[in-house]
């Protein structure tokens, strides 16, 4: 079975191609928007591997939460493939796909949303607990009992947000960032199993309804117009 899976969430995005369980991952180059450099990627990685889209047997795409454009770049691509290649389709959240990339049973995820706020979920092995938000550091929900794993560049970006985990995160990975490889892990079985989406249902987890704040409002945070 063949998958291919694009992460774009953050920037430089990730593309991953399963191979009947061996796994090929390549990132985007630096300094160029995703839009340029995702589907060249993808072709020259389907060379390396010595495959055409035609050996592909699905596609899997992280859903979100992550950067608007980012996430509207591998949305519409991996919609493209599914439709052109009559591909079955599978989104995959990509809080999700941190929390198992950390190897923690129990898993926070904080990736950072900018505007000092954090894109924020919770995971007890492998499976989410409550909603995905967004949340300013101070206003994270805080689990019952210790012992989490807490992982995300939110936790870099937001040292107040660390602070307010530490009574219950025993284990921090604050480098870990979305990455196409851990898509794929996470799609290639579920595919298998006959799990897919109909590429018109396709669509980004925004989370946030908003992109920048309005001049007022940064103006009346002490900033500039």
């Amino acid at each position: 079975m063949n998958v291919l899976a694009l992460e774009t969430s953050v920037d430089p995005g990730s593309i991953a191609l399963w191979c009947d369980g061996e796994v090929i991952a390549r990132s985007c180059p630096t300094g160029l928007s995703n839009s340029q450099t995702l589907l060249p990627l993808v072709d020259s990685t389907l060379r390396e591997a010595g495959l055409s889209f035609a050996a592909l047997d699905g596609i899997a795409f992280g859903t979100g939460p992550g950067s608007f454009t980012g996430l509207r770049v591998s949305c519409g691509l991996a919609q493209g493939l599914a439709v052109a290649r009559d591909l079955p389709l599978l989104g995959v959240g990509t809080l999700e796909a941190m929390a198992w990339s950390s190897g923690g049973e129990r898993v926070i995820v904080a990736l950072d949303a900018r505007m000092g706020e954090v894109y924020f979920g919770m995971f007890d092995r492998g499976v989410q607990q409550g909603s995905i938000g967004v949340f300013s550091p101070a206003a994270v929900p805080l689990p019952e009992s210790g012992e989490w794993h807490a992982c995300g560049n939110g936790l870099a970006a937001y040292p107040a947000l660390r602070e307010r985990l530490s009574p219950c995160v025993a284990v921090w990975q604050p480098e870990l960032i979305p990455l196409a490889e851990a898509l794929v892990r996470l799609a290639a079985p579920r595919l298998e199993r006959g799990e897919c989406i109909d590429p018109a249902d396709a669509v980004p987890l925004y989370v946030r309804n908003k992109v920048a704040r309005t001049v007022a409002e940064r103006l009346a945070e002490g900033g500039r117009a």
